[in-house]
């Protein structure tokens, strides 16, 4: 019996479980993937203040996002092909994250739909969309996420043309995957996966097959999907998104502070400092790296999150430390539903929360809305780099150049 302590156990025991192609589409990155691995091993240069004979009773590591009340500063990222890791794959980490008390976001690209979420949880969730050249389509799109009682809506800014990703383009990656010799033998090796996907009727993406117009099955949807990409994107098109969804809106794939000013000017509620996770430009920083001086520019202004990295409860409290009020996770629960399906999403949050608690009290704090850079050491590398921006503030022993 194999014994979950970490986020790196899920990962382990979805590896064997998961079909290579979906395996590798959640593990790895664009190009060299240089980005990718920043984005996790920057986090492991940054180091923690310990702090001792402090009262850590009563620990309360609640919190808002967009004023959703959550158990800890996580929500669940939009995630393509989330369907395709284990069957019903969106609804089982749906459920996961209603029980635990954190926000769900839906993917565009999901294979259970946003009306499968719906009727299968009780929870009002995030839904997320592409700029797409179908005006039309998204104009609906939006009206089923309202129709879904969806409580917010996240839009994706850096996909206006498509990063390169060497692993799914050698592994042919298709959602259901192409009946080839190499993928029928991978897929037989994984029981547990094929006899799920053998009992649910979802196998494609949901949000499109039947409603984009001319997509009525997997032979048409690819072609239409390529065309759909629209470099033509700017910060008008954002305004016409918030006018025409009217609610909460959240625009994910800021790096650069002229973008993060622009989106606070664009009357979005929250800014998500993300590079795709490293799935785009390749030889971007990581986004621990990137969020310090965007959060210090905005943070007044708009609510700053950020994505990209984050395998333990200890990411989730530095990310808030330089300025995060909220991260989403995608890669750790990904992990936990090819491993172990709602209840592997669930040993994931447990374990994220679980080392979040813990690690704030040994920095000296009960309540995580009073926790700030003071936990960090100046003397790490990535710490150092991502605080330039604040040199010369705050006492000169925490993570302040």
């Amino acid at each position: 019996m194999t014994v979950i302590t970490c986020v790196e156990d899920l990962r382990l025991l979805a590896k064997r479980r998961v079909p290579r192609m979906f395996y590798d589409y959640v593990d790895s990155g664009s190009w060299t993937e240089s980005t990718y691995r920043a984005n996790e091993s920057d986090f492991q240069r940054i180091k923690l203040r310990q702090r001792v004979a402090v009262d850590m009773n009563n620990r309360s590591t609640r919190t808002t996002m967009v004023g959703i009340d959550a158990a800890m500063p996580v929500a669940i990222a939009p995630t393509g092909l989330t369907g395709m890791q284990h069957a019903d794959g969106e609804i089982l980490a749906a459920r996961a994250a209603e029980k635990f008390g954190i926000p769900f976001t839906l993917s565009t690209m999901s294979i259970c739909s946003i009306e499968d979420i719906a009727a299968n949880t009780k929870a009002p969730f995030w839904f997320q969309l592409y700029w797409m050249k179908d005006r039309d389509f998204m104009e609906r799109l939006i009206d089923r996420a309202k129709a879904a009682k969806c409580s917010a809506l996240q839009l994706t800014l850096d996909l206006q043309v498509l990063g390169q990703r060497h692993k799914d383009l050698k592994n042919g990656m298709t959602a259901p995957p192409k009946p080839t010799l190499a993928n029928i033998l991978n897929l037989m090796a994984k029981p547990r996966w094929f006899l799920g996907m053998l009992g649910t009727r979802r196998h494609s993406f949901g949000n499109l097959v039947g409603h984009a117009k001319g997509v009525n099955d997997m032979s048409s949807l690819g072609a239409w999907t390529r065309e759909q990409v629209d470099p033509a994107l700017d910060w008008s098109d954002v305004e016409w998104v918030k006018m025409l969804w009217g609610g909460k809106l959240i625009l994910k794939g800021v790096m650069d502070v002229e973008d993060a000013k622009l989106a606070a000017n664009s009357g979005a509620d929250a800014v998500v400092v993300s590079n795709h996770g490293g799935r785009q430009l390749d030889g971007a920083p990581s986004s621990i790296n990137a969020l310090p001086e965007i959060a210090e520019a905005v943070g007044s202004r708009i609510e700053v999150w950020m994505d990209g990295g984050i395998r333990s409860g200890q990411d989730v409290l530095k990310a808030w430390a330089l300025g995060a009020r909220g991260t989403l996770i995608g890669r750790s629960f990904l992990y936990g539903l090819g491993a172990m399906g709602e209840a592997g999403v669930t040993k994931c949050l447990e374990i994220l929360h679980k080392e979040l608690d813990v690690t704030m009290a040994f920095c000296g704090h009960t309540d995580i809305r009073n926790v700030d850079r003071k936990i960090l050491l100046a003397d790490a590398g990535a710490c150092s780099d991502a605080l330039r921006v604040l040199k010369g503030r705050g006492p000169p022993s925490p993570c302040a150049d």
